[in-house]
Protein backbone atom coordinates (compact mmCIF):
# COMPACT_ATOMS: atom_id res chain seq x y z
CA UNK A 1 0.00 0.00 0.00
CA UNK A 2 1.39 3.95 -1.17
CA UNK A 3 2.55 5.61 2.13
CA UNK A 4 -0.30 8.56 2.34
CA UNK A 5 2.39 11.40 1.62
CA UNK A 6 -0.08 14.67 0.49
CA UNK A 7 -3.49 15.43 0.71
CA UNK A 8 -4.61 17.54 -2.39
CA UNK A 9 -8.64 17.75 -2.00
CA UNK A 10 -11.03 16.98 0.74
CA UNK A 11 -15.12 16.49 0.87
CA UNK A 12 -16.10 16.04 3.94
CA UNK A 13 -19.15 13.51 4.01
CA UNK A 14 -19.53 10.34 5.24
CA UNK A 15 -23.19 8.61 5.40
CA UNK A 16 -23.41 6.91 1.48
CA UNK A 17 -22.05 6.05 -1.34
CA UNK A 18 -23.43 8.93 -2.75
CA UNK A 19 -21.36 11.24 -0.82
CA UNK A 20 -18.45 9.38 0.72
CA UNK A 21 -15.22 11.22 1.49
CA UNK A 22 -13.34 11.43 -1.40
CA UNK A 23 -9.73 12.37 -1.09
CA UNK A 24 -6.26 12.22 -3.29
CA UNK A 25 -3.04 11.51 -2.00
CA UNK A 26 0.93 12.00 -3.75
CA UNK A 27 3.56 10.13 -3.35
CA UNK A 28 7.02 9.14 -5.37
CA UNK A 29 5.10 10.46 -8.38
CA UNK A 30 1.95 8.32 -7.79
CA UNK A 31 -1.34 10.13 -7.01
CA UNK A 32 -3.92 8.07 -5.89
CA UNK A 33 -7.74 8.21 -4.91
CA UNK A 34 -9.24 7.10 -1.50
CA UNK A 35 -12.84 6.95 -0.39
CA UNK A 36 -13.27 7.15 3.37
CA UNK A 37 -10.06 5.36 4.20
CA UNK A 38 -6.13 4.95 3.33
CA UNK A 39 -6.99 2.45 0.79
CA UNK A 40 -5.89 3.51 -2.63
CA UNK A 41 -9.08 2.91 -4.94
CA UNK A 42 -6.99 3.95 -8.20
CA UNK A 43 -3.67 4.98 -9.37
CA UNK A 44 -2.21 7.19 -11.70
CA UNK A 45 1.41 8.02 -12.45
CA UNK A 46 1.62 11.80 -12.70
CA UNK A 47 4.18 11.15 -15.83
CA UNK A 48 1.88 8.47 -17.62
CA UNK A 49 -1.89 8.97 -16.69
CA UNK A 50 -3.11 7.10 -19.66
CA UNK A 51 -0.92 4.10 -18.16
CA UNK A 52 -2.37 1.16 -15.82
CA UNK A 53 -0.37 1.93 -12.70
CA UNK A 54 -2.08 -1.19 -10.46
CA UNK A 55 -1.02 -4.44 -11.50
CA UNK A 56 -4.82 -5.37 -11.16
CA UNK A 57 -5.98 -2.42 -13.16
CA UNK A 58 -3.83 -4.58 -16.29
CA UNK A 59 -5.15 -7.45 -15.14
CA UNK A 60 -8.33 -6.65 -16.18
CA UNK A 61 -7.84 -6.13 -19.85
CA UNK A 62 -6.94 -9.63 -20.26
CA UNK A 63 -10.94 -9.87 -21.45
CA UNK A 64 -9.14 -8.82 -24.77
CA UNK A 65 -7.51 -12.66 -24.68
CA UNK A 66 -11.13 -14.17 -24.71
CA UNK A 67 -13.20 -11.81 -27.45
CA UNK A 68 -11.12 -9.71 -30.03
CA UNK A 69 -14.63 -7.99 -31.03
CA UNK A 70 -15.79 -5.96 -28.47
CA UNK A 71 -17.42 -3.25 -29.14
CA UNK A 72 -19.30 -1.94 -25.84
CA UNK A 73 -18.01 -2.19 -22.43
CA UNK A 74 -19.98 -0.86 -19.44
CA UNK A 75 -18.10 -0.21 -16.21
CA UNK A 76 -19.97 0.16 -12.25
CA UNK A 77 -17.64 2.37 -10.66
CA UNK A 78 -15.38 5.10 -11.94
CA UNK A 79 -13.15 5.61 -8.92
CA UNK A 80 -9.78 7.58 -10.64
CA UNK A 81 -11.14 6.17 -14.49
CA UNK A 82 -7.52 3.97 -14.39
CA UNK A 83 -9.39 1.49 -16.81
CA UNK A 84 -12.09 3.89 -18.26
CA UNK A 85 -9.60 6.52 -19.67
CA UNK A 86 -6.85 3.29 -20.74
CA UNK A 87 -9.91 1.76 -23.26
CA UNK A 88 -10.82 5.40 -24.38
CA UNK A 89 -7.39 6.18 -25.35
CA UNK A 90 -5.88 2.38 -26.38
CA UNK A 91 -8.91 0.14 -27.27
CA UNK A 92 -10.14 2.70 -30.04
CA UNK A 93 -13.43 1.28 -31.73
CA UNK A 94 -14.81 0.39 -28.05
CA UNK A 95 -17.74 2.57 -26.38
CA UNK A 96 -17.26 3.03 -23.02
CA UNK A 97 -20.33 3.92 -20.41
CA UNK A 98 -19.15 3.87 -16.74
CA UNK A 99 -21.78 4.53 -13.87
CA UNK A 100 -20.71 6.47 -11.00
CA UNK A 101 -22.91 7.06 -8.18
CA UNK A 102 -20.67 9.84 -6.46
CA UNK A 103 -20.43 12.96 -7.66
CA UNK A 104 -17.28 14.12 -5.78
CA UNK A 105 -15.37 10.99 -7.61
CA UNK A 106 -16.34 12.60 -11.02
CA UNK A 107 -15.00 15.31 -10.16
CA UNK A 108 -12.04 14.32 -8.57
CA UNK A 109 -11.56 11.44 -11.64
CA UNK A 110 -11.91 14.43 -13.89
CA UNK A 111 -9.78 17.51 -12.47
CA UNK A 112 -6.88 15.11 -10.75
CA UNK A 113 -6.97 11.99 -12.84
CA UNK A 114 -6.90 12.88 -16.17
CA UNK A 115 -10.12 11.29 -17.04
CA UNK A 116 -11.85 12.85 -20.02
CA UNK A 117 -15.05 14.88 -21.02
CA UNK A 118 -17.83 12.60 -22.52
CA UNK A 119 -17.82 11.83 -26.25
CA UNK A 120 -19.18 9.65 -28.60
CA UNK A 121 -16.64 6.97 -27.40
CA UNK A 122 -16.62 7.84 -23.65
CA UNK A 123 -19.90 8.14 -21.45
CA UNK A 124 -19.79 9.16 -17.22
CA UNK A 125 -23.00 8.72 -16.10
CA UNK A 126 -23.70 10.08 -12.82
CA UNK A 127 -26.59 7.28 -11.29
CA UNK A 128 -27.08 4.48 -9.56
CA UNK A 129 -25.44 1.46 -10.72
CA UNK A 130 -27.68 -1.31 -9.99
CA UNK A 131 -30.73 0.70 -11.44
CA UNK A 132 -28.98 1.61 -14.41
CA UNK A 133 -27.92 -2.66 -15.02
CA UNK A 134 -31.48 -3.15 -14.60
CA UNK A 135 -32.87 -1.17 -16.62
CA UNK A 136 -30.30 -1.98 -19.28
CA UNK A 137 -30.78 -6.19 -20.88
CA UNK A 138 -28.62 -7.17 -23.09
CA UNK A 139 -26.65 -4.34 -23.41
CA UNK A 140 -22.95 -4.85 -23.33
CA UNK A 141 -19.86 -7.03 -24.51
CA UNK A 142 -17.97 -6.45 -21.62
CA UNK A 143 -19.51 -5.60 -18.19
CA UNK A 144 -16.99 -3.96 -15.23
CA UNK A 145 -17.61 -4.18 -11.55
CA UNK A 146 -15.11 -2.37 -9.40
CA UNK A 147 -17.45 -1.05 -6.95
CA UNK A 148 -16.01 -0.25 -3.84
CA UNK A 149 -16.67 2.32 -0.83
CA UNK A 150 -14.33 2.33 2.44
CA UNK A 151 -15.92 -0.49 3.85
CA UNK A 152 -15.40 -2.66 0.66
CA UNK A 153 -17.41 -4.45 -1.67
CA UNK A 154 -20.62 -2.86 -1.06
CA UNK A 155 -23.65 -5.63 -0.22
CA UNK A 156 -25.77 -5.05 -3.14
CA UNK A 157 -22.66 -5.35 -5.26
CA UNK A 158 -22.27 -9.28 -4.15
CA UNK A 159 -25.52 -10.87 -3.72
CA UNK A 160 -26.60 -13.72 -5.92
CA UNK A 161 -29.37 -11.40 -7.61
CA UNK A 162 -26.74 -8.74 -8.35
CA UNK A 163 -24.45 -11.35 -9.99
CA UNK A 164 -27.48 -13.36 -11.61
CA UNK A 165 -28.39 -9.30 -12.71
CA UNK A 166 -25.06 -8.69 -14.38
CA UNK A 167 -25.22 -12.10 -16.30
CA UNK A 168 -28.78 -10.21 -17.86
CA UNK A 169 -27.52 -7.24 -18.59
CA UNK A 170 -24.55 -8.75 -20.97
CA UNK A 171 -25.09 -9.83 -24.49
CA UNK A 172 -25.53 -13.84 -24.88
CA UNK A 173 -21.55 -13.92 -25.86
CA UNK A 174 -20.68 -11.23 -23.19
CA UNK A 175 -18.30 -10.99 -20.30
CA UNK A 176 -18.40 -10.45 -17.23
CA UNK A 177 -14.90 -8.95 -14.96
CA UNK A 178 -14.87 -8.03 -11.55
CA UNK A 179 -12.29 -7.25 -9.15
CA UNK A 180 -12.31 -8.60 -5.74
CA UNK A 181 -9.87 -8.77 -2.62
CA UNK A 182 -8.23 -11.90 -2.13
CA UNK A 183 -8.34 -11.19 1.80
CA UNK A 184 -11.95 -11.07 1.76
CA UNK A 185 -13.10 -13.70 4.40
CA UNK A 186 -16.16 -13.75 1.95
CA UNK A 187 -14.69 -14.11 -1.36
CA UNK A 188 -15.19 -18.10 -2.00
CA UNK A 189 -18.61 -16.97 -1.30
CA UNK A 190 -19.11 -14.55 -3.60
CA UNK A 191 -16.99 -16.73 -6.37
CA UNK A 192 -19.41 -19.31 -5.53
CA UNK A 193 -22.28 -16.92 -6.61
CA UNK A 194 -20.61 -15.67 -9.90
CA UNK A 195 -20.13 -19.67 -10.38
CA UNK A 196 -23.91 -20.35 -9.84
CA UNK A 197 -24.65 -17.11 -11.84
CA UNK A 198 -22.81 -18.03 -15.12
CA UNK A 199 -23.62 -21.35 -15.01
CA UNK A 200 -19.78 -22.60 -13.93
CA UNK A 201 -18.58 -20.63 -16.85
CA UNK A 202 -15.48 -18.66 -14.55
CA UNK A 203 -11.53 -17.75 -14.15
CA UNK A 204 -10.23 -16.45 -11.66
CA UNK A 205 -6.69 -14.94 -11.55
CA UNK A 206 -4.72 -13.41 -8.73
CA UNK A 207 -3.11 -10.26 -9.66
CA UNK A 208 -0.99 -9.90 -5.91
CA UNK A 209 -0.27 -11.69 -2.72
CA UNK A 210 -2.82 -11.77 -1.10
CA UNK A 211 -4.19 -8.60 -3.06
CA UNK A 212 -6.78 -8.45 -5.63
CA UNK A 213 -7.82 -11.11 -7.51
CA UNK A 214 -9.72 -10.66 -11.02
CA UNK A 215 -12.82 -13.20 -11.89
CA UNK A 216 -13.58 -13.42 -15.42
CA UNK A 217 -17.56 -14.70 -15.76
CA UNK A 218 -18.83 -15.77 -19.54
CA UNK A 219 -22.19 -15.95 -20.71
CA UNK A 220 -20.64 -18.40 -23.42
CA UNK A 221 -17.28 -20.14 -23.04
CA UNK A 222 -14.35 -18.64 -25.03
CA UNK A 223 -14.13 -20.10 -28.15
CA UNK A 224 -10.37 -21.06 -28.01
CA UNK A 225 -8.97 -21.29 -24.25
CA UNK A 226 -6.22 -23.31 -25.99
CA UNK A 227 -3.15 -22.07 -23.70
CA UNK A 228 -0.83 -22.39 -26.93
CA UNK A 229 -3.45 -20.17 -28.68
CA UNK A 230 -3.52 -18.30 -25.80
CA UNK A 231 -0.38 -17.36 -25.67
CA UNK A 232 0.06 -16.45 -29.61
CA UNK A 233 -2.78 -13.87 -28.66
CA UNK A 234 -1.26 -12.45 -25.52
CA UNK A 235 2.21 -11.85 -28.07
CA UNK A 236 0.38 -10.11 -30.57
CA UNK A 237 -1.78 -7.71 -27.76
CA UNK A 238 1.53 -6.92 -26.15
CA UNK A 239 2.51 -5.08 -29.90
CA UNK A 240 -0.65 -3.04 -29.14
CA UNK A 241 -0.17 -2.53 -24.92
CA UNK A 242 2.49 -2.02 -22.79
CA UNK A 243 0.93 -4.44 -20.34
CA UNK A 244 2.22 -8.12 -19.25
CA UNK A 245 -0.45 -10.51 -21.13
CA UNK A 246 2.06 -13.66 -21.21
CA UNK A 247 2.14 -13.14 -17.37
CA UNK A 248 -1.52 -13.26 -17.14
CA UNK A 249 -1.50 -16.50 -19.29
CA UNK A 250 1.09 -18.07 -16.34
CA UNK A 251 -1.61 -16.21 -13.42
CA UNK A 252 -4.60 -18.06 -15.03
CA UNK A 253 -2.85 -21.34 -15.68
CA UNK A 254 -1.53 -21.36 -12.03
CA UNK A 255 -5.12 -20.30 -10.64
CA UNK A 256 -7.43 -22.63 -13.04
CA UNK A 257 -7.02 -26.22 -14.14
CA UNK A 258 -5.28 -26.60 -17.51
CA UNK A 259 -5.88 -29.79 -19.17
CA UNK A 260 -4.18 -31.28 -22.22
CA UNK A 261 -3.23 -27.57 -22.71
CA UNK A 262 -6.25 -26.18 -22.15
CA UNK A 263 -7.48 -23.57 -19.66
CA UNK A 264 -10.46 -25.20 -18.04
CA UNK A 265 -13.60 -22.98 -17.13
CA UNK A 266 -14.24 -24.06 -13.45
CA UNK A 267 -17.38 -26.38 -14.42
CA UNK A 268 -15.77 -28.28 -16.63
CA UNK A 269 -12.44 -28.46 -14.92
CA UNK A 270 -14.72 -29.98 -11.60
CA UNK A 271 -16.12 -32.58 -14.27
CA UNK A 272 -12.35 -34.30 -15.25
Amino acid sequence: MFRVAKHLMRNFTNTSAADETVYVSETDGVRSLHLGSVTIQSAMRIRDPFALELTYTRGIMCFLLFRNNVKDMLTIGLGGGSVAKYVHKHCQGIKSTIVEINPKVIQMARNQFSVPENDDYFDVIEGDGLQYLAEHIHATDVLLIDAFDSNGIPPDFCSQDFFDQCSATLKSDGIFVINLWGSDKNFDIYLQRIEQSFEQKVLMMRTGKPGNIVVFGFNKAPSNLNVVSLQERAKALEVQHQIEFSDFIDKLCNDNQVYQKRLMLRGNASSN
